[in-house]
């Protein structure tokens, strides 16, 4: 399966793990991400005007080259093409259009017989010191619901499906003691807002193989490292579980 995401540092932590996550349960996906940090929809479509090389290119998580979005979108036949907000817009839905609609309609003529997703994103932490977060009272869980609303809306209106991160993310806060943050648990955000390097970029990436694979997550057997620490596979499982759950309700 080739995966193309237009994104920002969101799709990035995505895309982290998410081949070597595919690879030990029997899949083989090659997973490409278009790199702007904190891009927007909008500024996303202006690339797709200009055909600038403003974008990092990287493959299955590894940096390779500057691109441009028109070219990398022409370049192959792509299996599946996710879009997304920036994450401080992510619950605004007012600032999707009409940009989004633009880049579908054009991201669809490039590759017609591509699937186009939504790749949720998630709420920050509940002690965030980013100044997006004041948008939404500084408050997770208002966050979340308006981030539910907005790409709900824009799902409808384009008809396209959305990949759980965000809900998978929120399952684990709120269902599991040891993710459970506001009381002592391990915070799934690495500075308030990107995923862990750790378990929060496993777990993104193993919704978007469950969702996009239909596979059952735990059927996940690779285990990820970061800044010389390796996961506990008992955390793991419990992450395998949580997808199951979640991605299964959808």
């Amino acid at each position: 399966m080739k995966i193309l995401s237009i994104g920002n540092s969101f799709s990035q932590d995505a895309h982290k793990w998410l081949h070597q996550v595919a690879e030990s349960a029997g899949e083989d996906i090659y997973a490409v991400n278009l790199f702007i940090g904190g891009c927007s929809l909008s500024t996303h479509w202006e690339h797709f005007l200009d055909r600038a090389e403003a974008y990092d290119l990287e493959i299955n998580g590894v940096f390779q080259r500057k691109a441009a979005l028109t070219d990398t979108l022409y370049s192959d036949n792509w299996d599946v093409i996710t879009l997304q907000q920036v994450s401080n817009f992510s619950g605004d839905y007012s600032t999707f259009e009409p940009y989004l609609t633009d880049l579908y309609e054009n991201v669809k003529k490039s590759n017609p017989n591509a699937r186009i997703y939504l790749h949720k994103t998630w709420a920050y932490e509940i002690d965030s010191e980013h100044d997006g977060f004041l948008k939404y009272g500084r408050n997770q869980s208002e966050m979340y619901k308006k981030i539910c609303e907005a790409y709900e809306t824009a799902a409808k209106k384009l008809s396209l499906g959305i990949i759980p991160t965000g809900d998978v993310i929120q399952y684990l806060r709120d269902n599991t003691e040891y993710f459970d943050y506001k009381n002592g648990g391990e915070s799934l955000n690495r500075d308030g807002f990107h995923l862990s390097y750790l378990y929060g970029r496993y777990a993104a990436a193993v919704t978007w193989f469950s969702y996009l694979c239909g596979a059952d997550a735990e059927n996940v057997t690779f285990v990820p490292e970061s800044e010389g620490i390796t996961a506990d596979p008992n955390i793991l499982k419990i992450i395998n579980k949580s997808v199951n759950k979640t991605v299964g309700s959808i």
